[in-house]
């Protein structure tokens, strides 16, 4: 009988045409040359409106079992990340991206790290390749904003490419909310982390899915989901713009009844009016979010729909 414990590949897919097939080439060869395992691969096809599925299908004599989840429609990477832990029967699994910018063969230091008691094991980068300079700046400041405005440290410089071992996997599926930050919720269980440090390369082939808009639209889900600050700062710069007012108020009443001025100031009176407007209307806005979040997480929707559960090379 075979008691080699198993560890599940688990890689997010949405218009990876041109990518799969190295991406499926290169796990395998990683995966054989660590041959005191089982591996298993689980493939989530976030709604993929390109060959990406037909692809998967068509694969033929791969040395392990490969689990392809189809979404009926695109519910995100965070959710597809959630659908392969929730069907991987690993004792630890390994997400990555299919775009090949995590290389696969970091694998091996994760699994040491694994085997020495760690039960998070997360890439760290060191370097991005060819990325822009306005994507490395998001990133960089992204990462700070977060740490400074959570409770909960998340470690600088990490994506969604770790190892995680089953105790966490349990741990994640007991999660009831809807927003999912993953990197957020597995810093947040805690259990024992450390980081392996590795260099970003750029796209194997095709082209970003994080486009400007969406990755300012999951940085604020990232804030609102995990941190509870920028209500408190709201409240903080409303009592400090609240003190300027009282102050501006005493300097008004004074010009107008001690001075025959009363003209004068009526260009900071105006500016002070705008920047105030300005300030709420961000914070209602901010509010709206959490309110958002809310009226979402009262739903109680499911997190994602599989359309098609299709099994290659089971045994």
């Amino acid at each position: 009988m075979d008691n080699k414990k198993i560890i599940s590949w688990i890689v997010p897919c949405f218009n990876e045409e041109k990518v799969i097939f190295e991406t499926l080439k290169r796990i395998k060869k990683v995966s054989t040359n660590i041959n005191q395992f089982n591996w298993e691969l689980i493939l989530i096809d976030d709604g993929s409106r390109d060959n990406t599925k037909k692809i998967i299908k068509e694969i033929k004599k791969y040395p392990f079992k490969i689990i392809l989840l189809s979404f009926s429609r695109n519910f995100g990477h965070q959710q597809a990340v959630q659908a392969g832990l929730d069907n991987c029967s690993g004792s630890a699994s390994i997400i990555i991206d299919a775009d090949l910018q995590d290389p696969p063969e970091i694998a091996k230091k994760m699994i040491e790290k694994w085997e020495k008691g760690y039960q998070v094991v997360y890439g760290q980068r060191t370097i991005r390749r060819k990325e822009n300079f306005l994507k490395k700046f998001s990133a960089f400041t992204f990462y700070r904003l977060l740490n400074f405005l959570s409770g909960v440290k998340i470690p600088l410089d990490t994506g969604d490419f770790r190892l995680v071992d089953r105790t966490v996997i349990d741990a994640l599926k007991k999660f009831p909310e809807k927003g999912r930050f993953m990197r957020g919720l597995i810093a947040w269980i805690g259990f024992k982390q450390i980081s392996v440090k590795y260099i970003r390369d750029p796209r194997f082939a095709g082209t970003t899915k994080y486009s400007l808009k969406k990755m300012v639209s999951f940085a604020i889900e990232g804030l609102t989901n995990f941190s509870r600050k920028p209500l408190r700062l709201a409240t903080f710069t409303g009592f400090i713009f609240s003190l300027f007012a009282f102050v501006g108020m005493a300097y008004v009443l004074y010009i107008r009844f001690f001075t025959q001025s009363w003209v004068a100031g009526w260009a900071a009176i105006c500016m002070t009016i705008l920047l105030s407007s300005g300030i709420q209307l961000i914070f209602i806005g901010l509010l709206g979010e959490y309110i958002g979040n809310i009226f979402f997480e009262t739903k109680n929707r499911p997190l994602y729909i599989i359309e098609e559960r299709f099994i290659i090379n089971e045994r």
